[in-house]
């Protein structure tokens, strides 16, 4: 009672700012939480030493490891870096261990939410599969399958869960990556440098300052008073050591930077011997690069003493600082270039093999203006200057047509990693579904040739079973409709539904084909549990055996039963899709299709018992039960055509399809309900069948009769005679 008093005795700025003092306790607090029981684990079996382990700390809430007062290693879970949505469209999260080298001790799953793996394929394959990156560095490339990167590290994916695994290969190697960076365990881009380039030292021409400046051979900064000042605007410096009014149009510094080891540049400007004598100090790999300066600012600096470092210049290429120390630097006291000014500041700066210099590779050059803000603080800034070597004074390395292809494979997005893996199944598939969309337009040719299209139909169906379903994995579930409705209400992204290239095709042509033809066509064609239940009805059928039919009412009033299913497993996916997954294996897809029956016994008994009704009553899960078939039949109602043909008489009098609709999609009165038809064109071939289609029947007959009867509606010829007069 007294915390509530206390709280409505706060207001105006005195509630704002206790209630900000309470969410910042609360957020610190959850910053520091301490690992979980399952983590310290995970660190003890790699590093059972540890005797302490920090709080989450920095951008990635990485936890620092210590035996004592030394690192053994680093924690951090692959959410906090590189959170890449999976198969079920939600990250994976995974602990990975570091070691102060960048080599990965440990990768273990904490929590997923993928649909293949909740229930389904043994939990402990996706740890196996985890606990493979052990003892691989962090610059180095892991690809999962084959690859033509000969020096990449390659790893076998689990069965059935390719996209998955994918998914884990990426978020860990990414997010290994990102944080050795941020530790300083790895150089930055140190995975993605090219091959280097070298420079033509066989090639020289004479040219005198102008041309060197002007081709980009030396580059120019020229800066200003007022330029600076600017540059520290906004910060503590701001105004400090500012340069009156009359003064800001002033040089500050007229600086030329040029890579003095291209013959080309360097001989011209440094003389034959100058150069020479230079290039005889310098060690396999090295650089040496000339500065040349006007104005009031050295950048040299006049702190600068023997045995430190140059804290006014510096080089940077692939991220990577290049700073000079006393040992790099040589005075430069004598230029000989045509028309070149003079200087009063000249120094040649070496950058050594370390740095591993590309001369193929831009470079980046950067003055440091630094402004006293205390006694023992400062604020820099930089100024930037980019170089690049020109073209002709480089030889670029020959790349072999498999290190091509490894730059275009590393280069790819994993979405695009995993189309050129299943490469195979997309190309099938998309022509499958060439073939279906002909069959769908040649229609009514095909009707009028019930045998050919009977076998069509047939040999489609089993394509659907053996390669849709079995072999490619293509089984759309209520659950793929649960994960797009929520990536559309929230934060959408095509990779989270182009990262599986089967299901992507799949959802894409069952969006074509309902707003053309309704859902009958993938509920009738390409739903492979669907074409499972067909198939196994049309065998018992050709063994004679009995089929049953509900009457009219109670199977009209039973298609209500898989919206309802439908509705409640939305409302469920709303509070948790984790949840939603689980109960939606109300569909025996995952159990009949995806993992061929290889499952706990309930729910191989629960598909085996659909399956059995459905020798004796055709496809009674998808009329009653499907909540992915009443999904699509939701918007079936937008379609633009209506491709199957009636009559008149279709209803009063004739009842025949209706009967004939093994599916019970035609009403009493002749009206194919769009809803719940699967587009199995029987009733079209009834339509063009004069010998079962009664008004087709009757029209026959009468062509019939009157072939039997062919002057019996002609007008009779009266023979003319012609008489004699005498008559």
């Amino acid at each position: 009672m007294l915390y509530f008093s206390g709280m409505r005795a706060l207001a105006g700025r005195g509630f704002g700012v206790f209630f900000g003092l309470l969410l910042l306790l609360c957020t610190g607090l959850a910053l520091a939480e301490p690992p979980s029981a399952l983590e310290k684990e995970r660190i003890d079996s790699v590093l059972p030493g540890v005797s302490f382990i920090s709080e989450q700390e920095g951008e990635f809430g990485v936890r620092t490891l210590k035996q004592g007062d030394e690192v053994v290693g680093y924690a951090f879970e692959t959410i906090n870096v590189a959170p890449i949505p999976a198969y079920s469209g939600k990250p994976m999260n995974m602990q990975v261990v570091l070691d102060p080298a960048g080599n990965i001790l440990d990768n273990y799953v904490l929590y997923h939410d993928e649909p293949i793996l909740l229930i389904g394929i043994p939990e402990q394959k996706l740890h196996d599969f985890a606990a493979k990156y052990q003892g691989i560095h962090v610059t180095q490339r892991v690809v999962i399958g084959r690859t033509k990167d000969e020096s990449a590290v390659t790893i076998d994916a689990v069965s059935g869960a390719t996209v998955t695994v994918m998914v884990v290969n990426e978020a860990v190697m990414t997010s290994a990556h990102k944080v050795a960076v941020s530790l300083g365990l790895v150089e930055p881009h140190a995975d993605v440098k090219p091959k280097p380039s070298s420079i033509r030292m066989d090639l020289f021409e004479q040219k005198d300052w102008s041309t060197l400046t002007g081709d980009g051979s030396v580059r120019r900064l020229l800066l200003n008073y007022g330029q600076v000042d600017d540059a520290f605007v906004g910060t503590e410096a701001e105004g400090v050591d500012a340069a009156p009014a009359d003064k800001r149009d002033n040089t500050f510094i007229d600086l030329y930077f040029a890579d003095l080891t291209t013959p080309t540049i360097g001989r011209n400007i440094l003389g034959d011997s100058q150069y020479e004598r230079v290039m005889k100090e310098l060690q396999p790999g090295d650089y040496m690069f000339g500065v040349m300066a006007n104005g009031d600012f050295s950048f040299k600096g006049s702190g600068y003493v023997r045995g430190g470092i140059f804290d006014r210049i510096q080089l940077r290429q692939f991220g990577e600082v290049i700073s000079f120390r006393d040992l790099d630097f040589y005075r430069l006291s004598d230029v000989y270039a045509a028309g070149m000014p003079d200087f009063h500041e000249m120094g040649i700066f070496i950058a050594r093999a370390k740095y591993a210099v590309d001369p193929g590779s831009n470079l980046g050059f950067e003055l440091l203006v630094r402004r006293q803000t205390g006694p023992i603080d400062s604020i820099f800034t930089s100024f930037e200057l980019g170089y690049q070597w020109p073209e002709e004074y480089i030889e670029r390395p020959v790349l072999t047509r498999a290190e091509l292809a490894a730059i275009e494979e590393a280069n790819r997005p994993l979405w695009l990693q995993v189309w050129y893996q299943k490469s195979f199944q997309v190309g099938v598939l998309l022509a499958a579904l060439v073939v279906l969309v002909a069959i769908l337009f040649m229609q009514d040719v095909l009707a009028r040739r019930p045998k050919l299209l009977h076998r069509i139909r047939i040999g489609y169906l089993s394509f659907t079973v053996l390669f849709i379903g079995w072999y490619a994995l293509g089984q759309i579930s209520v659950v793929n409709v649960f994960a797009f409705t929520h990536a559309f209400m929230g934060d959408f992204k095509w990779d989270t539904f182009l990262i599986d290239p089967i299901m992507f095709i799949m959802w894409s042509f069952v969006a074509i084909s309902i707003l053309l033809w309704g859902r009958g066509v993938f509920c009738g064609w390409l739903c492979p549990f669907g074409a499972l239940q067909e198939l196994i009805n049309e065998a018992a059928r050709a063994l004679k055996i009995k089929q049953y039919e509900l009457p009219w009412a109670v199977h009209e009033r039973l298609w209500a039963v898989k919206y309802i299913i439908l509705l409640a497993l939305f409302a469920i996916s709303l509070d948790s899709i984790g949840t939603a997954e689980k109960f939606a294996e109300v569909e025996p897809f995952k159990t009949a299709i995806t993992l061929h029956f290889m499952r706990e016994w309930s729910f191989v008994l629960y598909a085996v018992i659909l399956l059995v009704i459905n020798i004796f009553t055709r496809k009674v899960y998808c009329r009653y039960i499907c909540p992915l078939g009443a999904a699509l039949a939701i918007p079936t109602q937008l379609r633009l055509f209506d491709w199957l043909k009636r009559r008149k008489e279709c209803g009063t009098p004739c009842q025949l399809c209706a009967v004939e609709c093994e599916v019970q999609a035609i009403h009493p009165d002749g009206h194919i309900n769009a809803n719940e038809c699967h587009h199995c064109l029987d009733c079209q071939v009834t339509y063009y069948n004069d010998d079962r289609c009664p008004p087709l029947v009757a029209k026959k007959k009468r062509r019939q009769r009157t072939k039997a009867a062919p002057d019996a509606g002609e007008p009779q010829i009266i023979p003319a005679v012609q008489l004699d007069a005498s008559t």
